[in-house]
């Protein structure tokens, strides 16, 4: 099955810190990951094209990953950073577009998951930000925690307009599935179900694995919420991502790629098909195949992200 991973990440971090990173506890991806790094994992895996995803709230770093993806021919589309609060959102996307590799932004990452206002996706500002960033065509990523779903399910009502992605499906709380903040895995549920009634958002089945147990998970302790997730959206509304590297805290590469794919085994092979590529180009505007990288781009030998 061709794959498009709609989810990962890069960084060198002598240019792109990586402050959450416990050495201790999080050592697996206390390092640096390269493009190279990146290869290495898509081995084998049927991947023909990714999405880069930010790791950090600044343009420097987006500014960086559009030069990568412009020399990266797996590397399809790059979901970067502005501030949606500041009145010169267009300004912002108008710079990163016209830099090296600005074609290939495709969509804004909003770290919701940062926040500790409760009524932070009800802010003007931010919302009249987000339109301005659809009004230029791209997607608005939101990577949240699951108490804060209840705000999104009103963002997505009330800016119809707008195409929202929903990274990790919310972050059910896997682990704990008890109750909790936010209602536990049966309150991220009833949440997630009322998102997937407005046909603006889609979400990825990626991250999951560091939202359970790292060290003993299993696909019986995911497929409750990716069961829930294709009632509430549909094949046609997820799409596959990774979320390497920090996935190699729970896993490797080509252990989610297996697991996932036992999880929707159940599915018609049109259905498998939207889930592992078809979905992500469709939300993203990505192309079936890229052209050879520009040689003539600015040369830039630092990557991350």
């Amino acid at each position: 099955m061709e794959r498009t991973d709609a989810h990962h990440h890069l960084w060198v971090r002598t240019r792109t810190p990586q402050p959450w990173i416990d050495p201790v506890s999080m050592r697996a991806i206390d390092a640096d990951f390269t493009t190279d790094d990146l290869a290495r994992a898509l081995a084998g895996q049927h991947v023909t094209g990714t999405v880069v995803v930010q790791s950090v709230p600044t343009e420097a770093e987006t500014t960086d990953l559009l030069a990568v993806a412009e020399r990266t021919p797996v590397i399809h589309g790059v979901v970067g950073w502005v501030e949606l609060a500041d009145p010169g959102v267009a300004d912002a996307l108008a710079g990163l577009r016209s830099g090296p590799g600005g074609r290939y932004l495709v969509g804004v990452r909003s770290m919701v998951q940062a926040e500790h206002d409760p009524g932070y996706l009800d802010r003007a500002d931010l919302r009249r930000g987000m339109r301005a960033v659809a009004e230029q065509g791209l997607t608005i990523d939101l990577v949240t925690r699951h108490e804060q779903l209840p705000g999104v399910a009103r963002l997505v009502r009330d800016l119809p307009d707008v195409s929202f992605v929903l990274d990790h499906l919310g972050k059910p709380p896997l682990a704990d599935p008890g109750p909790a903040a936010g209602g536990g895995l049966a309150g991220w549920a009833d949440a997630i179900r009322e998102i997937g009634t407005h046909p603006n958002a889609t979400a990825k089945l990626s991250g999951l694995v560091t939202e359970a147990s790292w060290t003993d998970w299993s696909s019986r302790d995911l497929r409750p919420a990716v069961d829930r997730a294709l009632d509430a959206f549909g094949p046609e509304r997820l799409m596959f991502g990774s979320d390497w590297p920090v996935s190699l805290l729970a896993t490797r590469y080509a252990e989610w790629v297996e697991t996932l794919t036992g999880l929707l085994a159940g599915l018609t092979s049109t259905e498998q098909a939207a889930v592992w590529h078809r979905t992500a180009r469709r939300v993203y505007g990505l192309p079936a195949e890229r052209a050879e990288p520009n040689t003539d781009a600015e040369p830039n030998t630092k990557e991350h992200g």
